[in-house]
């Protein structure tokens, strides 16, 4: 098992949940087959040698000490393009994200209390969110997303931080093991319009929590004006093409209701800019400008209404 994972199982050894989790990640990852992963392995052993240090609450946060070389470094994690969550500063080295997700951050972390929390992650990318948890005191943070490179980022990450409580792990929610994880607070961020059954991804959730576990869920959702609606796009969204249906805000705490919930609570609903969303040099892909109508931003390229998204908080009662 690499240490990063048996890392984790320490944080809780008597955890059969923990256990069985990262035996299957350490499994999926030393059985992946991606074409990049040498060249991603490759960068991961060019990384300089650095002090580890982690300066966690802010909003890029700071991981290990200036290098020598940041040229040198800068190259290295280059080839990990994309960087989509962030922004973030390794070796002295500042990485400007696709994703403000630090914005982000700011709308949800005054409506929760992580101190001493165990976390689930799902779809947690590169591990941002995670450090900003561990800095807001959370006792660990276990991310799940399928998508390798975001693991590879995530290891880059660790190389700078050293062993800290902040984990990502190859994993998609469907892959979970069905035991009880007794999660204090679990986000899904970005995630819920993926799913062709949100109810069920929502219920699956429910399930990882333990009874008073806090949910914290972000997701796309209609205008003001279309509470009660719920778009099902015909072929792409923005240019995504798995995005399976977006629903106004009241369908949206309607589902969370419907999946074991208490009582929810908005914490904020803003529109996405093109400020907080955009191609930077560390995601050299298209972003979201590329998505909207260049004649009426509160448009997407479809002719749809432009991405806004929701800050939900329920508990598990």
């Amino acid at each position: 098992m690499i240490p990063a994972f048996r890392s984790l199982i320490s944080r809780q050894p008597k955890n059969p949940w923990l256990g069985q989790v990262c035996e299957l990640a350490d499994r999926r990852f030393q059985e992946h087959r991606h074409g990049d992963l040498p060249r991603w392995r490759e960068a991961l052993a060019g990384l300089p040698a650095v002090r580890p240090s982690a300066e966690l609450d802010r909003p890029a946060p700071i991981l290990g000490r200036p290098v020598a070389n940041p040229s040198a470094l800068r190259e290295c994690l280059m080839e990990l393009h994309p960087w989509r969550k962030g922004p973030l500063q390794l070796g002295g080295l500042k990485i400007d994200t696709e994703w403000r997700s630090d914005w982000k951050w700011q709308r949800v972390s005054p409506h929760i209390d992580l101190q001493g929390h165990r976390v689930l992650d799902i779809g947690s990318g590169n591990g941002y969110f995670g450090l900003r948890m561990l800095g807001a005191g959370a006792r660990f943070v276990v991310g799940i997303d399928p998508t390798l490179v975001f693991v590879m980022q995530w290891l880059a990450c660790r190389h700078f931080s050293g062993d800290i409580a902040n984990y990502v792990l190859p994993l998609g929610v469907e892959d979970l093991p069905e035991l009880p994880a007794e999660m204090d607070t679990v986000f899904s961020m970005g995630v819920l319009y993926h799913r062709k059954d949100p109810v069920h991804h929502l219920k699956r959730i429910f399930s990882l929590l333990k009874s008073g576990g806090t949910l914290v869920l972000e997701t796309l959702v209609l205008p003001p004006g279309r509470e009660e609606s719920l778009l099902v796009p015909e072929k792409r969204y923005a240019r995504m093409p798995n995005v399976w249906a977006i629903p106004g805000i009241n369908r949206l705490l309607d589902w969370v209701a419907r999946s074991g919930f208490g009582p929810a609570h908005v914490a904020d609903i803003t529109a996405t800019t093109t400020r907080e969303q955009r191609s930077t040099d560390w995601m050299r892909f298209e972003s979201l400008e590329q998505a909207l109508d260049p004649a009426d931003h509160s448009a997407t390229i479809e002719g749809l209404p432009a991405p806004v998204r929701a800050i939900v908080i329920a508990r598990k009662q």
